[in-house]
């Protein structure tokens, strides 16, 4: 009889919800749809050409495609080609099942993917030789314990100050650095992940996509079109400043909502990881060695912004920065015997914070792999990239203004789940949807805003934005989690931009 009562329960406790499936799954599925749609779409290219334009009273080239040069490739029959992805590719070519590998060694140290990864482990390591000497945990202790009731006040500081960084020097992949210091910070205060990515990444790209200077995104892309770069600085300031309160509001609500009840929060789950160290944590020291530890993060801190404002320093340039940074720590470390930090063990943390960013370094691979199925973004060559960009641009001209200015908005929004990079992808398609503009009655400026939120915003979201999967992984949050969050987000950015970008055509921003 009592086997016959417990029966239900125990079946209660055997049976499995349904769960998100795992970000990997979920890129692979996406290669799927991308080599079916080469089966689908034949391949076309363009010509290149170079324009010239003037940052700073400097001049600068680029080169662009040719609008009018659109062709479909043929064979010797005069057939439509298609480049259809096969189950596997050999000779360096790429098939499905081969997408992660060709993905994972693509590019160069300058970007995605090879660049990209290869960054994600050298801080990773540098910041796993800071966090073993304990400064950072101790840091946040005495931090907590001094600024009890204004707990708060970090959220807006960190998403301005964030937000800020993306408008004035583009920055994004710098954000996954600071995050590794900030999620311990989080939980701590009683928040979560979700809230550090908000703060660090995501007010990034709201500031990146409204910037009135970024010389990465809205100089190009203004250089290109043919109107004076920086032109329109006014309007694009006033849009910063609306986005970003409006995304400081956001993650404030959800902040407070998760600190009154944590089981609301998307990743409870995977936060587990802070919240031990919480409980492991009894008490707190601070001596002169934390002190120096904490003057070199800030010093090297403060370098890399320096270098990146004034230099134009890059992925290669801010690693180094961050390997200095790392082996100035472990010297500290072991002097002081932070921890009890001997050489030894500081090289053993550089290896355990490296090998943390492995994960979030496979999924940057594969998501490039994605891309390279589609042709990876070069002009010149024929791919169903190109096919698509050709068909949207056509598509937008046959348009009334007003239809065809909030579509170039939506095309930009879907087209950078493509190219992520906000100079490339000003350089596929502001020269053909430049003058488009001027064929439907929208001025070149707001082409040029459409581009930029549409770049900026979905970076956002999409799984193929290696900082975005940089920072998700420091923060430990799967994909599809930061998915069910930020879909309510990214529904009010996109209703906002959409209103933002048809409301500039409307009052003749030019």
């Amino acid at each position: 009889m009592s086997h016959t009562h417990a029966q239900p329960a125990d079946s209660a406790v055997t049976k499995k919800s349904w769960q998100m499936p795992d970000t990997l799954i979920l890129i692979f599925i996406v290669g799927i749809f991308a080599a079916v749609l080469t089966y689908l779409i034949p391949a076309g290219h363009f010509d290149s050409q170079q324009v010239t334009y003037m940052v700073d009273g400097a001049e600068k080239t680029r080169t662009v495609i040719d609008p009018s040069s659109f062709a479909y490739a043929t064979d010797e029959s005069g057939d439509l080609v298609y480049n259809k992805i096969s189950l596997f590719a050999s000779g360096g070519g790429i098939g499905l099942m081969n997408f992660p590998f060709e993905g994972l060694v693509s590019g160069s140290k300058w970007g995605s993917a090879i660049g990209v990864i290869m960054f994600m482990l050298v801080i990773g390591g540098a910041f796993g030789v800071v966090m073993r000497t304990g400064t950072i945990d101790n840091g946040i202790l005495r931090l907590i314990d001094k600024t009890k009731g204004n707990e708060a006040l970090f959220i807006p500081a960190l998403f301005i100050l964030f937000s800020l960084g993306g408008a004035v020097f583009g920055m994004g992949e710098e954000a996954v650095a600071f995050a590794i210091i900030i999620v311990p910070l989080m939980v701590r205060l009683g928040y979560d992940g979700i809230t550090t990515v908000m703060v660090t990444y995501v007010a990034t790209q709201i500031g990146f996509a409204t910037s009135w200077m970024n010389p990465f995104s809205v100089a190009i892309a203004q250089g290109i079109a043919g109107i004076p770069v920086l032109s329109g600085m006014t309007v694009r300031m006033g849009l910063w400043v609306a986005f970003t309160l409006i995304g400081m509001l956001f993650t404030m609500a959800y902040a407070a909502r998760i600190k009154a009840n944590p089981e609301l929060s998307y990743s409870r789950r995977t936060d587990a990881f802070f919240r031990k160290q919480e409980l492991s944590e009894t008490a707190s020291r601070w001596g002169l060695g934390d002190t120096l530890v904490m003057l070199t993060v800030l010093a090297a801190t403060i370098w890399v912004i320096w270098g990146v404002v004034l230099h134009a320093w890059y992925i290669p340039e801010i690693a180094s920065q961050f390997f200095t940074m790392g082996f100035v720590v472990a010297i500290i470390g072991t002097i002081f015997r932070l921890n009890g930090m001997t050489l030894n063990e500081a090289a053993g943390a550089f290896k355990e914070g490296a090998s943390v960013m492995l994960a979030p370094a496979l999924l940057v691979g594969c998501a490039k792999g994605v891309l390279l199925m589609l042709g990876g973004g070069a002009t010149d060559e024929a791919s169903v990239l190109n096919s698509i960009l050709n068909s949207a641009g056509g598509l937008i001209s046959g348009l009334p203004d007003m239809a065809a200015a909030w579509l170039m908005y939506v095309f930009q929004a879907v087209f950078n789940f493509f190219v992520t990079s906000g100079s490339g992808q000003a350089a596929l398609t502001m020269p053909l949807l430049a003058p488009l503009s001027d064929i439907a009655g929208i001025s070149r400026q707001v082409a040029v805003l459409a581009f930029q939120l549409g770049d900026g915003f979905t970076n956002v979201i999409v799984p193929t934005s290696a900082p975005l999967m940089a920072t998700l992984g420091v923060c430990r949050i799967d994909w599809g989690d930061w998915a069910r969050f930020c879909w309510r987000f990214m529904l009010l950015l996109f209703t906002l931009a959409s209103i933002t970008v048809v409301g500039a055509h409307l009052m003749g921003f030019a």
